[in-house]
């Protein structure tokens, strides 16, 4: 049956739009759709854009694909931001497939499993922000202020194809007992490196991202300093 956790206030999708950064299109203009939308697996990353029918991915090489098939925020999250940034913001205007009410998405637990309509989804990785979403926003220095707040919401994964609307419950079915969530692994990733051994041993985290992290922790062990990612 699973625990209530809250509901989908919105689905949203994009479609390629010009804009001043990358490649010069994106889809982060993500925008609130009536009825239900399909969900599924779009395959890996470079192949596979978005996990939400209609949803545009531009940069292939860097976002869409299986561990990074939707993308969910809070809308109290982007309620506070609203405050801070002193300016409204539609549900969509972060980039996120799926805007959330009564969800602590930023405090889920890498490999949690929803159920969302008729799909169920699996919490793969924190959203790392980049400088096509600094440049859609428009506020200054947005990346570091963004990645300070440590609120970047979660990727999601597609473990059973479905269909999502607004007004669906979320409800969550699993949570795995390692205990490391979204927040600190975005924290492990970008400003607190000291955290990146918790993520070595969590099996739900990409594959990819396991392999770079486990790379720069070899590095650090053979005293090459930390590096990238």
């Amino acid at each position: 049956m699973g625990t209530t956790s809250g509901r989908v206030v919105s689905v949203n999708v994009g479609r390629e739009r010009p804009i001043a950064a990358k490649g010069g299109t994106s889809g982060i203009d993500k925008r609130p759709v009536d009825g239900p939308v399909a969900v599924s697996a779009p395959g890996p990353k470079g192949l596979g854009g978005s996990g939400l029918a209609g949803d545009h991915v531009s940069d292939t090489a860097h976002h869409g694909g299986d561990d990074q098939a939707v993308h969910a925020y809070a809308r109290e999250d982007l309620d506070a931001w609203e405050a801070q940034l002193g300016r409204p913001l539609r549900c969509g205007v972060f980039g996120e497939n799926l805007t959330t009410a009564g969800v602590d998405v930023t405090g889920a637990v890498i490999g949690e499993t929803w159920a969302v309509g008729t799909a169920l989804l699996q919490v793969s990785c924190p959203r790392i922000p980049c400088v096509t979403f600094a440049v859609w926003l428009g506020e200054e220095r947005w990346v570091p202020r963004f990645t300070a707040a440590r609120v970047p919401g979660a990727y999601l994964r597609v473990l059973r194809a479905g269909e999502v609307r607004a007004g669906d419950a979320v409800r969550v079915l699993e949570v795995p007992a390692h205990g490391v969530d979204v927040r600190t692994a975005f924290a492990a990733l970008t400003t607190s490196p000291e955290l990146l051994p918790l993520l070595a041993g969590v099996p739900q985290f990409p594959v990819e991202d396991r392999e770079a992290v486990s790379r720069r922790l070899a590095r650090e062990r053979a005293g090459g300093g930390a590096g990238g990612r």
